[in-house]
């Protein structure tokens, strides 16, 4: 808390727009420590985060100040991905108790956050800043719906630094657990995220299996008969 009071101290006593890399680097520091605080095994400690939300409220007041830069595309990126995911979180809290972000009407679509400058919603931020920009299908593997169907939620920020690294790790990890790709000899069952997103993971010489291939261990065949299963959107609660 100290050091966000001592940044707008600085800046507003300077009188001068901050540079993109301050902000950001005050702010990964500050996401990384609320989510290792927070986030343990996948899963979010909303009960302890609601009976004092103090650090996730800085972290969103910081947000709506910051001055992020595509120019700079992994710390952009980075900062986006953090932002969808402590909003999610935000989201949650300021509707707890509940068992699904979808008891909330709109929780995706309609409810805006104040981040760097725009009122945005979540899927503007997935879809508009992220997918539409990047084409990146990994992003997949490290946006946090705040459902237990999604990829689970690490306990560190995402940066500039060491997105590649993550958004490596987390497609890899996602797409070798049994719970999430379902191979039962020549069927295999997916996330609906493949079915939801499918032009991310398909083009005109790759197909959904090629692209999880690309990833698994043990490869799925080719020939696979290909499910989708029910997306499980409970709370991914601890």
């Amino acid at each position: 808390m100290y050091r966000i009071f001592l940044f707008f101290i600085l800046t507003f006593s300077l009188g001068t727009t901050p540079l993109s890399g301050q902000e950001t680097k005050t702010f990964f520091q500050q996401t990384n420590e609320f989510l290792s605080q927070n986030v343990k095994g996948g899963k979010v400690d909303y009960k302890g985060v609601h009976s004092d939300p103090t650090h996730l409220n800085e972290l969103m007041a910081l947000m709506s100040t910051m001055n992020v830069s595509s120019v700079t595309k992994k710390e952009y990126q980075a900062f986006w991905i953090n932002a969808y995911n402590i909003s999610v979180i935000k989201g949650i809290i300021d509707n707890y108790p509940l068992n699904s972000p979808l008891d909330v009407n709109g929780f995706f679509d309609k409810t805006r956050y104040s981040i760097a400058g725009m009122n945005i919603t979540l899927n503007e931020i997935e879809n508009d800043i992220l997918r539409k920009k990047f084409k990146d299908a990994r992003f997949h593997f490290v946006l946090v719906c705040g459902a237990r169907g999604c990829p689970p939620i690490i306990a560190r920020a995402y940066t500039a630094e060491n997105l590649e690294q993550l958004l490596e790790k987390q497609t890899i990890k996602a797409l070798n657990n049994s719970s999430f790709i379902k191979v039962s000899g020549n069927d295999v069952a997916l996330s609906e995220i493949f079915k939801w997103y499918k032009e991310d993971f398909v083009d005109n010489e790759t197909s959904e299996i090629d692209f999880i291939n690309k990833y698994r261990n043990e490869k799925v065949s080719v020939g696979a008969n290909i499910s989708y299963y029910p997306y499980d959107w409970r709370l991914n609660s601890q």
